[in-house]
């Protein structure tokens, strides 16, 4: 069995093919501090469960894209366009 991931534009594909972007998080505000900066940089919460990530298509149309993942099963529940929101 083979791990794929829908892309919004290409279809099912390998996941092989695409980049992972980490979590998606919100982006400091502007004028916001070097330690905020660094916390949205390098901090992860790695938690247990469903979280969105960002995906880059490498391999195939070269979108970033989002993916709304089970981190405890791996299960992909959703992908969409970043400008989309989650069901």
């Amino acid at each position: 069995m083979s791990f794929l991931l829908r892309c919004p534009h290409c279809g099912d594909r390998s996941v092989y093919e695409f980049r992972f972007g980490g979590e998606v998080k919100p982006r400091p505000a502007p004028g916001a501090s070097e330690e905020e900066w660094v916390n949205y940089a390098y901090n992860r919460t790695n938690s247990a469960g469903v979280q969105t990530e960002w995906c880059y298509h490498r391999s195939g149309c070269r979108q970033w894209i989002k993916a709304v993942r089970n981190t405890r099963t791996n299960e992909v529940l959703e992908t969409f366009y970043p400008e989309e929101n989650a069901r």
